[in-house]
């Protein structure tokens, strides 16, 4: 799991792109590894440790706890959907457009105009984030499907998953 973790941490920190509105990272790969070994709740604790010492160590910005929640909520729905289930395209679908729904359009706007005084029905937090959706729904869900065909799940869930 610590391994998992590290590569988030990398995948979102320094491989990943960030505005002051707008992040797009592929943290989401090593979150669903982790989600279909440990399950809901170790992903989110997971995904929590991971904001946590990456926004510490190679933090950009100023640290809001409202992140670290979209990090567990993130790593509990990605957990629901993967955890003894089939990466299925559906699943990996179901799965990536509701995280688009709850965090990137609801909560992160949220955090964004609380930490920067931003009206919440600021036309500048909703179109970029809009675009950002409609470009990485498919994207996630085709790499999630692609990554999920490839780990060969089954075996590391019989070594590392309790």
């Amino acid at each position: 799991m610590g391994l998992l973790i590290a590569l988030m941490i990398v995948l979102s920190q320094v491989f990943g792109f960030e505005t002051q509105l707008l992040k797009i990272t592929f943290d989401f790969i090593p979150q669903v590894v982790m989600a279909s070994l440990f399950g809901p709740l170790w992903t989110g604790m997971g995904s929590v440790i991971a904001d946590l010492i990456g926004s510490t160590v190679l933090g950009k910005g100023a640290f809001f706890i409202g992140f670290t929640l979209n990090a567990f909520i993130t790593g509990i729905l990605y957990g629901y959907f993967f955890y003894k289930k089939p990466i299925s395209w559906k699943n990996a679908f179901l799965c990536v457009l509701l995280n688009t729904l709850i965090i990137s359009l609801f909560l992160t706007p949220l955090w964004l105009s609380i930490m920067y005084k931003i009206p919440f029905t600021d036309g500048r937090l909703w179109m970029i984030r809009i675009v950002k959706a409609l470009i990485m729904l498919p994207l996630q869900t085709t790499m999630i499907v692609f990554f999920g065909n490839v780990i060969p799940f089954k075996s590391l869930s019989k070594r590392f998953a309790a």
